[in-house]
């Protein structure tokens, strides 16, 4: 198409249109513009920033009366980010069009605001599927004019559990109104519901449906969970950007991640569903001004989310879901920008690369952690383009004049003026970072790993010394059973006792050191739950670990593997 007259619209809205920049219309905006204005439903596989909402705001647009006062057009939407998104898109379309009305209709917004524009005339209404069916049930919204209903992301609706409010709504709507209902994908639930309430729609597929993805850099990165957060910092000071959006998978996380963010220096605010509309709206009106740089979120409080300065997504958590890793960082590079998309990877989730090299239709490259280099080459740069910066102040002279009274005063040179007033400009902190984050750890084939090192032996209290009797939890013993007897048999005292630790087989016993032989000979032969205890000083296995061989392994001076340690009295006296 040379450009968007050609699709039907008018000249007005053609105006518009060119006059915000679009030259030429995206493959979803060509194919559905046309059959909408015809009246055709219409099914388009579309994903987040192909350009879907104009594809269906400029034709109903087109055909609204804005003469009218009822409610003509019902845009549904699943999260309350995108139904406002949608409004804003309405509006800024609607330059040409005087007299529209557009309310948005959502949860956590006042009732009454929402009841006053539905009585005063709304052409459109954009709204979530639970706040629509309120204003049905409360009466205050009347859908008996519907000429035009639209389900945006229709899958992530059904996902977040809207499916049986989305029939409802349907069903309360005129039998002859034209849908157009787009998803990111098609299962078998999104074709059902196009059967059933759409008449001989046309399906619109487009190629580049998964292919949005062609203007972020996609990039992954291996790490622990351990030192996920070690990673984000270093990639905040070396990653040039603008603004970026972190996904985690859990409003906690959200909550926890932008406080230690903010502990490091960042500005940096958490966007969840636990958050009331007030404080979501003015996160995101302060990412959008510049107020705020980093916002932590889940999926379902980003989607929709539209913000031009999102240069960087990092999806701190590696999604379980292909596609919301796709939707994900649709938030970036959107309307012929690029952006950049990076990826945590643990060594578990290494299995995913590949799905979502396949759903999002583009490499996604290794890239490695920071090095301590990195980051201070980058700090000295920055360090620099600072003090250029700070030349150009109203304010350089005056500090100059200061500065030169202080040298004269005190003798002493201006550089070292200089670095002093770099160092209270740091508050202390060190500039520069050494040592390196670890990478995770990557288990290699047995016969080529380094021998593990042995545990030290633990030293017994007050100068015990361990002993091993051949009974443990497979016969049932309990320490009070290994006390009695022993206590009882060998003449011991409840205090010579000190820590008692069953194994399977065995157990480990302090006693003093110096047993007299009388004492071995007394236990010779006592037993415990039927089994001969066999009494004899522990030697650990080869490596000092106090608790025995490691199973199947040979006891020190046994039989080997499966052997029964010999029997063998305690020297006597």
């Amino acid at each position: 198409m040379a450009d968007f007259a050609e699709l039907g619209l008018g000249d007005a809205i053609v105006d518009v249109v060119t006059g915000l920049g679009y030259e030429t219309p995206t493959p979803i905006q060509e194919k559905a513009i046309p059959a909408l204005l015809t009246g055709r439903d219409v099914v388009g596989l579309a994903q987040t920033g192909t350009g879907k909402t104009a594809a269906f705001a400029l034709p109903i647009l087109q055909r609204l009366d804005p003469s009218a006062k009822q409610t003509q057009a019902l845009v549904l939407a699943p999260t309350r980010e995108l139904a406002l998104q949608v409004c804003e898109a309405f509006a800024t379309y609607a330059a040409a069009t005087p007299g529209l009305q557009v309310l948005p209709v959502y949860g956590g917004q006042s009732y009454q605001f929402q009841i006053s524009g539905l009585k005063r005339g709304a052409h459109v209404v954009v709204g979530t599927p639970g706040r629509v069916i309120d204003h049905l049930e409360r009466g205050t919204l009347d859908l008996s004019h519907l000429d035009v209903l639209v389900l945006d992301e229709a899958d992530e609706m059904l996902n977040m559990g809207f499916a049986e409010d989305v029939e409802r709504i349907l069903a309360d709507t005129p039998e002859y109104k034209q849908v157009a209902l787009f998803s990111a994908t098609m299962p078998t639930a999104i074709r059902r519901l196009a059967k059933q309430y759409l008449h001989d729609p046309m399906d619109i597929a487009t190629p580049q449906a998964r292919q949005s993805t062609s203007s972020v850099r996609q990039r992954w990165i291996a790490t622990s969970h351990h030192h996920k957060l070690d990673v984000l910092t270093r990639l905040l000071e070396v990653e040039s950007g603008d603004a970026m959006i972190i996904f985690v998978r859990t409003k906690q996380a959200t909550e926890e991640l932008a406080e230690k963010l903010r502990s490091r220096g960042y500005q940096a605010a958490a966007l969840n569903g636990d958050l009331a509309q007030a404080q979501r709206e003015r996160t995101v009106g302060a990412l959008k001004s510049g107020v705020l740089d980093i916002v932590v979120a889940t999926d379902v409080a980003a989607r929709g989310l539209d913000v031009e300065r999102i240069s960087h997504v990092v999806n701190y958590d590696i999604p379980h879901d292909t596609e919301a890793y796709v939707h994900r960082i649709g938030r970036t590079g959107r309307a012929g920008r690029t952006g950049d998309a990076i990826v945590f990877v643990t060594p578990r989730e290494r299995r995913m690369l590949g799905a979502i090299e396949k759903v999002s239709g583009q490499p996604v490259v290794e890239m490695s952690i920071p090095t301590a280099d990195e980051v201070n080459a980058r700090r000295v740069d920055k360090f620099a383009k600072e003090i250029t910066s700070s030349m150009g102040s109203p304010q350089f002279h005056a500090f100059r004049g200061l500065v030169e009274q202080y040298a004269q005063e005190n003798g002493v040179e201006m550089i070292d003026i200089a670095a002093a007033l770099a160092v209270m400009g740091h508050d202390g902190d060190e500039f520069f970072v050494s040592g390196e984050v670890p990478g995770p750890h990557k288990r290699g084939p047995r016969d080529q790993r380094e021998p593990r090192e042995p545990r030290e032996r633990r030293a017994p209290k007050d100068g015990r010394s361990i002993y091993r009797i051949a009974v443990g939890k497979r016969h049932k013993v309990t320490p009070a059973m290994v006390v009695g007897a022993m206590a009882n048999e060998g003449g011991l005292r409840r205090s010579d006792f000190g820590k008692i630790t069953i194994g399977m087989d065995h157990t480990l016993v302090e006693l003093p050191p110096d047993l007299p032989g009388e004492v071995f000979d007394a236990l010779s032969d006592t037993r415990i739950s039927g089994r001969r205890i066999e009494l004899r000083r522990d030697e650990g296995r080869p490596g000092g670990d106090q608790y025995g061989p490691r199973k199947g392994g040979p006891y020190k001076g046994g039989k080997g593997r499966g052997g029964k340690p010999p029997h063998r009295k305690g020297p006597r006296a």
